[in-house]
């Protein structure tokens, strides 16, 4: 009976360990796929995955030399010898960039448009330490920020953004009226603030010639010291009715005239929106009778733009006026009333008088 039974048992054992050393094979081979797909040639393990890998090569032994892959065989034997020896390892590579640099870094670049090495500079003058120049510019990359610096003329943008407080655009528009001599063209003059988006208006007139050009000019100049406002630089296109003179007499008064180039209507963008406003909102529902009715018409919407409109480009509020304190007040509670202008056609929200 015994010479029967212990061959079967060899046999069995047998098959438990062939089916064994398959499923290591199909391991190893699944394994060397998975490392040739790695970016990395050289793979860093921090201490407690050496600790779990030198506990698992205490039971497999010498054997163990046919199976590492993660590592050599010899750098698994100075982790057991260090072990031994109580070596404490020493941290790889540079210190991380401390992130109160690199926010600097950030700021400075975003700021400023300077290349690294103008940042490098700042910060040492700051009596920093700065990073290298290749963790400068690799910061700089991450923030999408071009390590070079910007060498070119300033964007339309940016030209607008530095002037706006004491920048004017100025444009002409025009719409036939009826008079008694039948349909007329009349001309309006408009000035526009960038900085505030504050508007003047002139009064219109069918013949904008010399004179009254240059009397809407004064006009303009008394205006903007009433309000304690400093103009440097009058933005116009290139236009043929304007007047010589018109030009002339902002330059005596220390304003610059500035000529917009040939075919380049963006450059009077916000102008042009507020005109755009000005008709489509108001001017184009009415067939317009005389001068007078004209100036009602167009006087009329430069008071809602200025108090009653909100503007998006403005925190999306209106320019000038006195508005209630923001209020988490349910709607229902608040005495609400709809105010008017130009026959219901312009209308604004506000809460009724006490």
């Amino acid at each position: 009976m015994r010479r029967l039974v212990q061959p079967l048992l060899f046999l069995l054992a047998r098959c438990t360990r062939n089916e064994l050393i398959r499923q290591i094979e199909w391991l190893k081979t699944e394994n060397q796929m998975l490392r040739k797909r790695v970016e990395k040639k050289r793979i860093f393990l921090d201490e407690e995955e050496k600790v779990r890998l030198m506990k698992l090569g205490h039971a497999i032994g010498s054997d163990l030399k046919h199976l590492i892959s993660i590592v050599s065989y010899n750098t698994y034997l100075r982790w057991l010898r260090n072990e031994r020896k109580g070596h404490v390892p020493k941290k790889m590579g540079r210190p991380r960039t401390a992130e109160s640099i690199q926010n600097l870094i950030v700021k400075i670049a975003t700021e400023t448009g300077w290349g690294y090495t103008r940042v490098i500079g700042e910060i040492k003058k700051l009596g920093l330490k700065p990073p290298s120049r290749n963790t400068v510019k690799r910061i700089m990359k991450a923030h999408g920020l071009n390590p070079g610096p910007d060498r070119g003329p300033d964007s339309w943008h940016e030209f607008l953004k530095r002037h706006a407080d004491t920048l004017y655009q100025c444009d002409f528009f025009s719409k036939r009226i009826v008079t008694k001599f039948g349909l007329q063209q009349y001309f309006v003059l408009v000035f526009l603030h960038l900085g505030s988006r504050k508007v003047h208006v002139t009064k219109c007139t069918r013949k904008p010639n010399a004179m009254w050009m240059k009397d809407q000019a004064k006009k303009f100049v008394e205006h903007v010291k009433a309000n304690g406002q400093e103009v440097t630089l009058l933005l116009r296109d290139r236009d043929g009715i304007y007047r010589s003179g018109f030009d002339k007499l902002f330059r005596d008064a220390g304003i610059k005239v500035k000529k917009n180039s040939i075919r380049a209507p963006n450059l009077q963008a916000h102008i042009e929106r507020f005109i755009q406003s000005l008709q489509q909102e108001a001017l184009d529902h009415f067939i317009v009778f005389g001068d007078e009715h004209f100036d009602y018409l167009v006087s009329e919407y430069v008071e809602y733009y200025h108090t009653e409109r909100p503007h998006q480009t403005m925190g999306n509020v209106p320019l000038t006026g006195d508005w209630p304190e923001r209020k988490d007040d349910p709607p229902d509670t608040i005495p609400i009333e709809c105010r008017t202008r130009l026959g219901g056609l312009l209308r604004h929200y506000q809460r009724k008088a006490a």
